[in-house]
């Protein structure tokens, strides 16, 4: 394929997701604002596109979400896609490593109405993973933190996960990564996460071309 044709080939890409962006995944004040305070914060502009957004907000509403566990918060846009799609008397809990992000998503999560089913604690996920329970007790699983970390955060999914829940993930195609030889941790993690999700008996799972390329899955057997 020639150079113009891979860029009007990108060009066609970027138009189509406008046009689903403006159809089904509009953003409302809140999270027009909360995007903003990320740039006014000099933090990560690295949280889920909105036509993401939507389809984890309609994933959680498909599950039956009860109780949805977030790997990763950054500012809270995820978790309010999410949080909003819960089921009655339903709960969120989000991990994030920087208490700076966790506190700017706690403001934006009360905000949107949600702090009483929006749950966002402060710490390594490593170590807040095992504590979480009981084992079977989770819906849906969504992983959006450090990309080193994916292979082992499955290994705790699939214990949290009950028969039928999904695990999602963004970043599969890590920005076209995933095509070439790593070159840095982050890569390789996406890499080992993606054929490990396509081998893992107890998963079974696909990505989808939406955002940066979301990984879903569900837990069989």
């Amino acid at each position: 394929m020639t150079d113009r044709a891979c860029e009007g080939e990108d060009e066609l890409i970027a138009a189509l997701q406008r046009y689903v962006e403006e159809r089904f995944a509009q953003e409302d004040d809140v999270l027009v604002a909360l995007r903003q305070a990320l740039k006014d914060h000099g933090f990560p502009e690295i949280q889920v596109s909105s036509s993401t957004g939507r389809l984890l907000q309609l994933l959680v509403a498909a599950s039956g979400g009860r109780r949805v566990l977030e790997v990763g918060t950054l500012g809270g846009y995820s978790a309010i896609w999410m949080g909003r799609a819960l089921a009655r008397n339903g709960r969120l809990t989000s991990l994030e490593l920087d208490p700076r992000h966790a506190e700017l998503a706690r403001d934006f999560v009360a905000r949107a109405g949600l702090s009483e089913s929006v749950d966002v604690r402060v710490g390594d996920a490593r170590e807040l993973l095992p504590r979480l329970g009981p084992d079977g007790s989770f819906d849906v699983v969504f992983l959006d933190a450090d990309k080193e970390g994916y292979v082992g955060y499955v290994q705790e999914a699939l214990r949290l996960l009950r028969p039928g829940g999904l695990l999602l993930a963004d970043n599969a195609f890590w920005s076209g990564r995933v095509l070439e030889e790593a070159e840095d941790d982050a890569t390789r993690g996406i890499q080992a996460f993606n054929e490990h999700l396509a081998r893992e008996s107890r998963l079974a799972g696909t990505v989808l071309p939406v955002g940066d390329g979301l990984a879903v899955a569900v837990k069989v057997g």
